[in-house]
């Protein structure tokens, strides 16, 4: 009988030997690294997680040491003594389970590494015999700690939980640094369970057993001696850690995926991962958005859309569409958007981030900044004068339009071979103000200032302001009054720039990125930059409160704080315009009507029962009541004061006494040029019949000015400008300003307008 046993017991360990030797470690199992992208509001809550596993892996050093220990001794206290195999333990844990005790685990940390790692949850005792085998060898591998910090990452939690960091979000919305030793003896606790236990803040069967547990691992930590004895009775006083409702990823439902889509975009842009490396997951993306703000934009559009679109009942409210984003103008900081009707409703362009919708006469500003910024060549050969608000130009309907060099400008299309400017409406308004052209958004007076002050110099304040050089329209008349597609993002940041008093923030809407324990570089708050002087900005500013308080922006004293706005509308009512701010916010709404199955934009006469819309209409309302919860509880704040200006100067041909109108001020004016929703007139200094380009990366120079009333970064100006470093002056430069001056600029400034990111479709500016 001995030397049975002894030839028997020889046999196991000869086996035993023969199958440690020939056990090789595998690869690891692909489905066990798979992570998701957790993507986080403003306010650090979670916003959704993007993969088909929410996971995030960590480091060991991010898990508080005593949370550690939590699984420690609820699992395998002699972790860091043991082999990686207890056999008593899965002895002791067969007793334990067959007296109807408490559920144990019968194996180590090591081998539940193992078999999440590396093999399936196969219950056969071939797996079991592998699990033991690779668990004796993997220590001459790895280290207890990367074992112990797979384990961790490794573990299934419930609530759709991979992972200790997505175990500590979806159970206490916290990350795992944060977890205390008692919610971390509960997290502990549903390894075993996860499917009953994940329950426990609704399920009275499952708190009761989560509760035992909990206080086993505390009893277990005590035992140990991790913590004292009063420290386990505080943890008990203190009473369960009931964990956080449980609420299942939104998934990409909604206003998420536009969210999720930017931030992406974003994140690329900054650093050199790509759409694929992103795809792997394991990244924590925090961004910039406001989920209270994300919610009211939602709301105000969706209010807006019931109150005057039935595409049931009328068929022209069919494929209308909304674009808004909201800027916080002291950072850049995207605060809130509008994509669509949502990707689950099947509509996949970002519309807040989309070009392709003429943003009209919101485009007006522009004009107005470059006139005060560089003056306009009132006469040929003559140096530029100065403009302010209260220059006067020429309102009429049909008048013709003159270029720097006096001549008039060519429309092949008119009878007549000239460019007959149109107005909306054919008010006889004769000279009227840039200021009153503003407010009741007159055609006339910006084509032509825009022809004196020239494309160059407009064209670089709006590059400045924040616009993309390649979203802008090539040379035509049609170009000052807004035939350029900026996206609703870049145009809330433009105007942001005059919130700002002349700052330019490039719009960001991500804060910080997590990879494995490491915040990425490159996700700081860009730095503001001084686009213009602040004269200028806030001249325009305290020129379109004016329309708002008397001009075809009306509508959004509705808010009940200081506002200044620019209603925008084109062509054919193809797309209609509201972009408005006030010290704390900048918000752009554009609407549009787009048939999905064939690109091109539609009119939208008849929509929502209006003959005619105009931005002062939907968009406004879209606008208002926005930012009326947006700003709920901020209190008022006033614009600066306009600052005071000398003596601009007016467009030859004014009479001693100007006409007054003699129809009715309407209530909004599209941006009419010779051709529907092109441009008009000849395309100078390009060619191909002046097709506007898609948006892509750009960065350009354009030189500067040489006039001017405030200055700017060209020469001189009658205040001289505060970008134009040495060419501007303080009382103006040699060629600028009304009165000259001896300590202004020799040459002219150049202006680099630069973007790191392409706009279009889904892309972030």
């Amino acid at each position: 009988m001995s030397g049975t046993f002894l030839l028997f017991l020889g046999g196991v360990v000869g086996l035993f030997g023969y199958a440690y030797a020939t056990t090789t470690i595998p690869s690891v199992n692909p489905s066990t690294q798979a992570q998701s992208n957790t993507y986080y509001w403003s306010d650090g809550s979670v916003m959704t997680t993007q993969g088909s596993t929410n996971r995030q892996n960590i480091d060991l050093a991010q898990v508080p040491k005593l949370v550690q220990w939590d699984f420690l001794a609820a699992e395998n206290a002699t972790f860091y003594t043991d082999p990686g195999v207890d056999t008593q333990g899965m002895l002791r844990a067969v007793y334990h389970m067959a007296s109807g005790g408490e559920v144990q685990s019968g194996s180590t940390i090591t081998q539940q590494f193992v078999k999440n790692t590396y093999l399936t949850q196969d219950q056969s005792v071939t797996r079991k015999l592998r699990e033991i085998m690779i668990s004796l060898k993997i220590g001459g591998q790895l280290s207890k700690q990367q074992i112990l910090q797979g384990y961790l990452n490794s573990c299934y939690y419930g609530r759709d939980a991979y992972g200790i960091e997505a175990a500590a979000r979806t159970y206490y919305h916290e990350h795992a640094s944060q977890l205390t030793v008692s919610q971390g003896a509960f997290i502990a606790a549903t390894v075993n369970e996860p499917s009953l236990l994940m329950h426990a803040d609704t399920d009275p069967q499952a708190k009761a057993q989560a509760t035992g547990r909990w206080k086993y691992v505390l009893d277990r930590m005590a035992k140990i001696n991790k913590i004292t004895a009063a420290q386990e009775q505080q943890y008990l006083t203190a009473g369960f850690p009931t964990p956080k409702a449980y609420t299942p990823s939104a998934g990409m439902d909604g206003q998420t995926g536009y969210l999720v889509q930017t931030a992406e975009k974003y994140v690329e842009a900054h650093t050199s991962l790509t759409d694929q490396q992103l795809g792997h997951g394991g990244y924590q993306i925090y961004t910039t958005f406001n989920k209270k703000k994300v919610n009211a934009l939602s709301a105000s559009v969706a209010a807006m859309e019931s109150k005057h679109l039935d595409p049931k009942q009328r068929s022209a409210d069919k494929d209308v569409q909304v674009g808004a984003a909201s800027i916080d103008p002291s950072t850049g900081a995207v605060v809130a958007l509008y994509g669509g009707a949502g990707w689950n409703k099947g509509h996949w362009t970002n519309n807040a981030d989309a070009t392709g919708v003429p943003v009209g006469s919101t485009f007006k500003p522009f004009d107005l900044a470059a006139g005060l910024d560089h003056g306009a060549v009132l006469s040929p050969g003559q140096p530029a004068s100065p403009i302010t608000p209260d220059s006067k130009f020429n309102g009429d309907d049909g008048i013709t339009i003159k270029n720097q060099q006096g001549q008039q400008m060519p429309d092949p299309g008119d009878p007549s071979g000239l460019l007959h400017q149109r107005n909306d409406v054919p008010t006889k308004w004769g000279y009227i103000t840039l200021r009153k052209a503003m407010e009741q958004s007159v055609n006339t007076p910006y084509v032509q200032l825009g022809e004196y002050v020239g494309y160059d110099n407009v064209e670089g304040e709006a590059i400045k302001a924040g616009l993309l050089r390649k979203s802008l329209q090539y040379d035509t008349p049609g170009f000052y009054i807004g035939t350029s597609t900026p996206s609703a993002i870049r145009m809330a940041d433009a105007y942001a720039t005059f919130d700002d008093s002349g700052v330019q923030h490039e719009p960001y809407s991500v804060t910080k990125v997590v990879a494995d324990g490491h915040q990425l570089p490159g996700f700081e708050a860009p730095k503001g930059t001084t686009a213009m002087p602040s004269s200028t900005a806030d001249t325009v500013t305290d020129v379109l409160q004016g329309v708002v308080k008397s001009g075809t922006g009306t509508n959004a004293q509705a808010l009940g704080r200081p506002v200044a706005g620019k209603t925008g509308t084109t062509d054919d009512y193809k797309s209609a315009w509201f972009i408005g701010y006030t010290p704390q916010l900048t918000t752009a709404i554009s609407m549009f009507k787009e048939d999905p199955k064939n690109s091109g934009l539609q009119s939208m006469k008849g929509v929502g029962g209006f003959s005619k819309v105009f931005g002062a209409d939907m968009p406004t309302e879209v606008w208002t009541g926005y930012m009326t919860a947006a700003l709920q509880g901020q209190p008022v704040q006033q614009f600066p004061p306009a600052p005071t200006l000398g003596q601009g100067a007016n467009e030859f041909g004014i009479p001693t006494a100007t006409p007054s109108p003699t129809a009715s001020t309407p209530s909004a004016t599209p941006s009419k040029s010779g051709a529907p929703g092109s441009s008009t007139g000849p395309c100078r200094h390009h060619k191909k019949n002046c097709v506007s380009p898609s948006p892509t990366d750009s960065s350009g120079a354009t030189t500067g000015g040489t006039g001017g009333l405030t200055g700017g970064a060209g020469n001189g100006g009658l205040l001289g400008g505060a970008t134009g470093g040495t060419n501007g002056g303080t009382n103006g430069g040699t060629n600028g300003g009304t009165t000259g001056g001896t300590t202004g600029g020799t040459t002219s400034g150049t202006t680099a307008g630069t973007s790191s990111n392409p706009t279009g479709p889904g892309r972030h500016p």
